[in-house]
C-alpha cells in the first residue's frame, strides 16, 4: 500500500460529565483525527490522544499536529508499505512523540486490515469475540456523589471499577467504597500524585483488597516504584512510565510492577503495543488496555488490541454513551452486561460518521 493523501482534523467534543483526575478537570475534549488514503482509494482512520496541555506527558494537541505535518507525514507519503510494522521502523529517527506516531500508524493499520479483507482484530492475531470492560471514574465533588457514580457503574455491569485518587482524597474514599461494595473488583489510579515519602499512606491501601494501584509515583519513574512494590501486597500497575518495550523489560527486571497498562498512544502505536503485550505474556505479567477519553475511532483500536490473549483484565473501554451525546462512529460502542462484542467487519469494524465528524470539526488540513 502507498499513502497518497492525509487529512488532519481538529475536533472538539463535549463530555457528558466533567472528568477530574489528580492533574485537573476536562469538560471539552479537543483532539486530532487523521484520515489516510492509499492509491486504491482505501481510507484508514487514526486518533491522537494528546490533550490540549501537557498534563499527562510532554505532548499536546498542537505539538502532535506539528510533528505530523513537518516530520511524520513526509516520511510516509508515497512510500511503499508492505506491513504497518514498517511504520514504527521508519519513525525511529524521531525521538519520543509517541502520540503523534500512533496517530498515523493507527490509520495505516486500518488500511492494512482492509487490504487483507480482515478486521483489525484478525490481522493483530486476536481471538476474543467479546471483551470484558471496566470503567474509569473521576474524582467527584462529594463522597456521596462518588458512591453514587460507582453504584451506577456496577449496576451497568462494568467488570472492574477504577477510581481516581490524589493526596487528601484517597484512604477514606477507598474505605468508604469498600464498605459499600465489598466484593467488586476495584483499583485506585493516582496519576503520579505521590512520592516515596507517602509510603506509609500507600501501604494503607493494602487493606482494601484492590486489584492494583496504578502509577502512584512519578510519571517517568521505574526505580522508586520497584522500592514501593517491595513494601506493598497490592500489585503496582505502571502506566505513564512505560513508553516502549525497553521500558517494559527494565520495569519487569527491576520488579517495579505486577501489572502493566498498555495505551496505544503512549507507546507509539499498535505495533509497539503488541510487542509489549507479547513480552509481558512471556514473563507472566498481565496487561490491560487503558483509556484516554477517546472518541469512537480510538476506542475501536483499543477494542481490537484487547482481543489479544494476555489482556486478561478489563480495560477502560467504556461504551460511547458513557462519554458522548453522539459518538463519531456507527454503530456506537455498546456495553452489554459488562462486555463489548468485538466487530467483525473489515478494518476497524466501525463506520466513521462523517456528518458528526464534520459537525465537531474546528479546522482541517489536507496533505498530498
Amino acid at each position: 500500500m502507498k499513502i497518497t493523501e492525509v487529512t488532519i482534523r481538529h475536533l472538539k467534543m463535549r463530555l457528558k460529565h466533567p472528568f477530574t483526575t489528580s492533574f485537573g478537570t476536562i469538560q471539552d475534549k479537543e483532539f486530532l483525527l487523521l484520515e489516510a488514503k492509499d492509491e486504491s482509494g482505501r481510507i484508514g482512520w487514526g486518533e491522537s490522544v494528546a490533550f490540549e496541555a501537557p498534563w499527562y506527558n510532554e505532548e499536546t494537541m498542537k505539538s502532535t499536529w506539528y510533528i505530523l505535518e513537518d516530520f511524520l507525514i513526509p516520511i510516509i507519503l508515497n512510500k511503499e508499505i508492505l506491513h504497518p510494522d514498517e511504520v514504527s521502523e521508519s519513525f525511529q529517527g524521531i525521538r519520543k512523540n509517541c502520540m503523534a506516531k500512533s496517530t498515523i500508524e493507527g490509520a495505516i493499520w486500518d488500511i492494512y486490515a482492509q487490504t487483507q479483507n480482515q478486521s483489525l482484530m484478525e490481522v493483530l492475531g486476536g481471538t476474543k469475540e467479546k471483551i470484558e470492560v471496566g470503567i474509569s471514574i473521576g474524582i467527584q465533588p462529594t463522597m456521596e456523589q462518588q458512591v453514587a457514580v460507582v453504584e451506577k457503574a456496577i449496576k451497568d455491569g462494568y467488570k472492574r471499577i477504577k477510581v481516581k485518587i490524589k493526596p487528601g482524597w484517597d484512604i477514606n474514599v477507598m474505605r468508604t467504597l469498600r464498605e459499600h461494595f465489598p466484593d467488586v473488583p476495584m483499583m485506585a489510579d493516582a496519576n503520579s500524585a505521590y512520592t516515596l515519602e507517602d509510603i506509609e499512606l500507600l501501604k494503607q491501601l493494602d487493606e482494601f483488597n484492590l486489584t492494583m494501584i496504578e502509577q502512584p509515583l512519578a510519571y517517568d519513574d521505574i526505580i522508586d516504584h520497584a522500592a514501593l512494590q517491595k513494601q506493598l501486597k497490592t500489585p503496582v500497575c505502571l502506566d505513564e512510565s512505560i513508553h516502549s518495550l525497553e521500558d517494559t523489560r527494565k520495569a519487569i527486571e527491576l520488579g517495579a510492577c505486577g501489572v502493566i497498562n498498555i495505551k496505544i498512544g503512549r507507546v507509539g502505536g499498535i505495533s509497539e503495543a503488541k510487542r509489549i503485550h507479547d513480552y509481558c505474556e512471556e514473563h507472566g505479567i498481565p496487561v490491560w488496555c487503558g483509556g484516554m477519553l477517546e472518541s469512537g475511532i480510538g476506542r475501536a483500536h483499543n477494542i481490537a488490541l484487547t482481543t489479544l490473549s494476555n489482556f486478561v483484565m478489563p480495560g477502560d473501554t467504556a461504551g460511547s454513551s458513557h462519554y458522548w451525546e453522539q459518538d463519531i462512529i456507527e454503530p456506537e460502542v455498546v456495553v452489554e452486561n459488562g462486555y463489548i462484542t468485538v466487530p467483525q467487519q473489515v478494518g476497524i469494524g466501525y463506520k466513521p460518521n462523517l456528518e458528526a465528524i464534520n459537525r465537531y470539526t474546528v479546522s482541517s488540513r489536507v496533505y498530498r
